[in-house]
């Protein structure tokens, strides 16, 4: 009887010491732990992203190579433009952050030179931009916050005039 116990005192102390060790292991991290440990690093409050390309030849070329940065303080909306075909297929999309003076025309307009379609959008929001517009239903701007305070209102009227020079200016050099 005498020779059981120093292995029933090394079960006892390895169950201890495994059992403490486990009890260590296994600890949660509270919201304080993640807050130490992953900082927020937008580089200014209320810092947010949006897709951003050039001339990509559609909507899933242009999120799929999309850089993964931060909007500069300057800006708060993400803009969209798309320009498609006869068909509604599209030709190119582009996407960068905005201020509001590059939202104010947003909709739909025919190009008649080129038979074209164009449509711009901008929303507000973290990677709001995920979409591309294709019809009057989806080109517009949304906000989360009252532009009323701006001084500006949005002037739907002049989007073709606007549309046609970003048109000329996205186009000057294609053929």
């Amino acid at each position: 009887m005498m020779e059981s116990w120093p292995t029933v005192a090394w079960i006892l102390l390895l169950t201890s010491i495994a059992n403490r060790l486990k009890t260590v292991q296994s600890r949660d991290f509270t919201m304080k732990d993640i807050v130490l440990l992953h900082p927020s690093t937008t580089p200014h409050p209320g810092g947010f992203k949006c897709f951003t390309c050039r001339d990509a030849a559609d909507n899933y070329e242009c999120n799929r190579w999309a850089p993964d940065v931060y909007c500069p303080k300057e800006t708060r909306y993400c803009y969209t433009l798309h320009v498609m075909d006869h068909h509604g297929d599209s030709v190119s999309v582009t996407k960068h952050c905005a201020a509001l003076e590059d939202c104010l025309f947003t909709g739909c307009a025919d190009v008649t030179e080129n038979g074209r379609q164009v449509c711009s959008s901008c929303c507000e929001g973290n990677i709001c931009n995920v979409l591309v517009p294709r019809n009057e239903s989806s080109a517009v701007f949304s906000s989360t916050s009252p532009l009323v305070s701006s001084g500006r209102t949005l002037r739907p009227a002049a989007l073709l005039v606007g549309i046609v020079s970003v048109i000329s200016i996205l186009t000057a050099g294609h053929v």
